[in-house]
């Protein structure tokens, strides 16, 4: 059976229907899905009711999934496979975390723009969010495009920033929301690694400013001079005439390429309503500095 790909979003982000994800897929459709990835960034596939399992299937015949989560206090974690990370406010009874969990404080994280893992040596190519349980309101996943995000840039700004490299880090990240109570172990586990600032998306042939809030220094650049930067190229690149925002029903699986996307998490009232995601997180093939430009 072949997949539908419905642009949501300009030419950026597409509905993928035509397709149940539970079932196992041929060499075909897993093709057409690299495609569609590599076009639009961003698919959405709707109505998809996985368990994790399922999901865990699913995303190992696109690649290789991320065997360490980023996460803190890995002895509180309530999924099964410990590959999957938790996009949720549950407690392991699946009661609501208190507003003061060191858990839910760092995962305030997740609402500045970034890309994921790319504080890891070799980052992220594709991440998979699925919904099982969503707010009545609030939470949207927002999307940008860092391939536009460079097409948009001048030639002078283009020059300039080219034959940069950052270190990233979930320290730096975590530090512009005020969150510092990182252990020893998580200090030595989220020390910060390089990365170039453009890339060119192997997918697309395109090139890519590869931002994120992990970003804590340029190499080369006193650090102040570096984060206004960085923050003015953020800005510029998440306008919200580029944006694409995702309301999440339940079931939704969205797939995006952190290779040439960033995006955010919303708040919504984490609170008073439950919230159940669950991602998976495939490994790119080498390091952005390994990787041609």
């Amino acid at each position: 059976m072949s997949i539908h790909f419905s642009p949501i979003f300009e030419n950026f982000a597409a509905r993928a229907t035509g397709i149940d994800l539970r079932q196992r897929l041929s060499a075909a459709q897993i093709e057409q899905i690299h495609a569609g990835m590599n076009r639009y960034g961003v698919l959405v596939f709707e109505a998809q009711d996985l368990n994790d399992d399922e999901q865990m299937q699913f995303a190992s015949l696109l690649g290789p999934i991320e065997e360490e989560a980023a996460v803190v206090d890995v002895q509180l974690q309530r999924l099964k496979h410990r590959q999957m990370i938790d996009i949720s406010n549950l407690e392991v009874d699946g009661s609501i975390m208190a507003v003061n969990d060191r858990r839910r404080m760092f995962n305030l994280g997740n609402r500045l723009w970034h890309s994921d893992s790319s504080f890891k040596a070799i980052p992220a190519q594709y991440s998979m969010l699925h919904a099982r349980v969503v707010p009545p309101e609030g939470g949207e996943t927002e999307f940008a495009d860092m391939r536009w995000a460079w097409d948009r840039l001048s030639q002078a700004t283009k020059d300039m920033v080219e034959p940069m490299i950052c270190d990233h880090s979930l320290i730096y990240s975590r530090a512009l929301l005020g969150f510092d109570e990182f252990t020893e172990v998580e200090k030595l586990a989220f020390a910060p690694v390089p990365q170039r600032l453009v890339r060119r998306h192997a997918g697309s042939d395109r090139k890519s400013i590869f931002l994120s809030s992990h970003i804590g220094q340029i190499h080369g650049m006193l650090r102040p001079e570096a984060m206004a930067l960085i923050r003015e190229l953020i800005e510029q690149a998440c306008a919200q005439q580029y944006v694409y925002s995702h309301a999440w029903q339940a079931h939704d699986l969205v797939i995006w390429d952190n290779r040439c996307t960033m995006h955010r998490g919303r708040p919504y009232d984490d609170i008073r309503y439950k919230r159940d995601m669950r991602r998976l997180t495939l490994a790119d093939s080498a390091s952005t500095l390994e990787q041609s430009a």
